[in-house]
């Protein structure tokens, strides 16, 4: 299935407490939960005012929905085609 990574604008998300943090985490499972296998959130990296998250999901439209359902921006969906890290220069 497809990588997206989704852009999630949260005006003050680096400072949310871990409390905070575990509650985001939970709407986003339960909601994850109600959709079935087509979707999977892998991870997410928390800046000062956005939000970064890894998902494999059969199409962008699951990613947007999952959005809807769980009350969270999606600013911006993009696959990702390709994965490079310093092993690819060799």
């Amino acid at each position: 299935m497809p990588k997206y990574v989704i852009e999630r604008v949260i005006p003050g998300a680096g400072k949310f407490s871990a409390e905070e943090l575990k509650a985001i985490s939970q709407k986003s499972c339960a909601v994850l939960g109600t959709m079935g296998p087509q979707i999977q959130w892998l991870h997410s990296y928390v800046t000062d005012d956005k939000v970064y998250c890894l998902y494999i999901a059969a199409n962008e439209q699951l990613v947007r929905e999952h959005a809807a359902q769980g009350g969270f921006p999606a600013n911006s969906v993009a696959e990702v085609l390709e994965t490079i890290d310093p092993g690819t220069a060799e």
